[in-house]
């Protein structure tokens, strides 16, 4: 007679076990029925061909592991979702080499929904920043769920815009969903929990290790219908997901920008390489065949949030200086190069346009424009 195991512990072992995938548990399951008795035929699963790492844990598993893991679930409100599960997110299903069991905090039902994931650098220009959020509220409002990676930069900024237009957002993490890496997107994590679901393949007290992330990336591509990078350098985790999305057969996105932008290099090389260019939110909808109801909704709501934020007209001056801006960053100096403007006079029209939104100031003393 097998010996009976409670779920929640099956889900737990599996999710601990080296080299095992999503494909490996669904082999088993069909074999011996459910996940309870196929851990509970213990040394019958070699019959499988699992790999020997994953056979050995499965021999004699941590169990002080398991119990410390069961404890975490039990006070955080955690959920375990297998493969076996209609929670499971069904494109990542589909993904080869796809975990055995997610840990999930929130709504696992948000796992289910259309996704967008949305990439991009650490360290966006604010216009870059400016895009990402505004994208990701577009595509909140026409019905998409945002995923991303919780890092800083374009992550969190697509997270927040999606939050902000009362949608969905999904993060995928690369440590155990115990601690929020970074520290500094905590606050920004409680709400994703509230509005969406934290995720992680990682058992808990997985510290952030170098590799987890490019793991990371397969599940944030895996999941999602397509990939849209934001800003990204030539080497750049975001090309990471680009590439796994490619090999999934997803979508790939990229939005251009300046030759002169080193976060615009690794979008060019995208779209050299065949990946989709991106000039307005609705291109990505059109791409992805989205409900024409969905798309029409958004767009309109954008015309019309467009129209009500509209910025008031600039005297000549101001808007001679924009002009000499343009979209790439440039220092006091080189505007007063430009426009024969007295560097006390752009110094101070430069703070009121920074006020207005209009500009930012960025590293090295360097303005860049964002309206």
């Amino acid at each position: 007679m097998l010996v009976r195991m409670d779920l929640v512990r099956a889900c737990a072992i599996l999710a601990r076990t080296p080299r095992l995938t999503a494909e490996h548990v669904r082999e088993a399951v069909a074999h011996f029925g459910d996940l309870e008795r196929a851990l509970g035929a213990g040394r019958a699963l070699s019959s499988l061909q699992l790999p020997e790492e994953a056979r050995a844990w499965l021999a004699a598993p941590d169990t002080a592991a398991i119990d410390s893991d069961i404890a975490w679930i039990a006070s955080s409100g955690a959920r375990l979702v297998p493969c076996t599960s209609a929670d499971y997110p069904p494109l990542l299903a589909e993904v080869r080499g796809a975990p055995p069991v997610l840990y999930v905090l929130g709504d696992p039902a948000v796992l289910r929904t259309p996704q967008l994931a949305m990439v991009g650098s650490r360290n966006p220009t604010p216009a870059g920043r400016v895009t990402a959020r505004d994208f990701a509220a577009f595509f909140a409002r026409a019905g998409l769920t945002i995923t991303s990676g919780l890092a800083l930069g374009i992550d969190a900024a697509s997270h927040e815009g999606a939050l902000a237009a009362g949608g969905l957002t999904i993060a995928v993490c690369g440590t155990g969903l115990d601690d929020v890496y970074p520290r500094e997107n905590r606050a920004l994590a409680d709400r994703i929990r509230e509005r969406g679901a934290l995720v992680s393949e990682f058992p808990p007290r997985t510290p952030p290790r170098r590799e987890n992330f490019p793991q990371r990336n397969r599940i944030i591509s895996g999941m999602t219908l397509g990939t849209l990078v934001v800003e990204a350098a030539r080497r750049s985790g975001a090309l990471i997901t680009a590439k796994y999305a490619g090999e999934q057969g997803r979508e790939v996105f990229a939005i251009p920008g300046s030759i002169h932008n080193p976060l615009a290099r690794g979008c060019h090389q995208l779209i050299r390489q065949g990946a989709k260019l991106v000039e307005s939110a609705g291109d990505v909808l059109s791409e992805l065949h989205f409900s024409f109801e969905a798309q029409e909704l958004a767009t309109r709501e954008e015309a019309a949030r467009n129209t009500a934020t509209a910025a008031p007209a600039l005297d000549k001056e101001y808007e001679m200086l924009l002009d000499a801006l343009g979209f790439e960053p440039a220092t006091i100096d080189a505007l007063v190069a430009r426009t024969g403007l007295p560097g006390e006079s752009i110094a101070s029209m430069l703070l009121i346009l920074e006020l207005e939104g209009r500009v930012a100031l960025q590293a090295g003393g360097r303005y860049c424009r964002i309206l």
